[in-house]
């Protein structure tokens, strides 16, 4: 298997990471949070549908149906 220097990188830097926090997950996620809070980009916000609680209830039917239909097997 080749090695990859970024996938390296990357796992080395999430263990650091992690070790910092004391592999707690709690831990890990209030550190991502401070960290997104002090970040100055912009991050995306969830926008309410237009038209009312009726239009989003009919999306929200239309993406229930989606939800359920099976996926085709191959």
């Amino acid at each position: 298997m080749i090695r990859d220097a970024i996938v390296d990188e990357v796992r080395a830097i999430r263990d650091e990471i992690a070790k910092e926090c004391g592999y707690d997950v709690h831990e890990l996620f209030k550190a991502f949070r401070r960290l997104e809070a002090g970040c100055a980009t912009d991050h995306v916000s969830i926008v309410p549908r237009s038209g009312g609680p009726e239009a989003a209830q009919q999306g929200n039917a239309a993406d229930e149906a989606q939800a359920t239909t099976p996926a085709p097997r191959r």
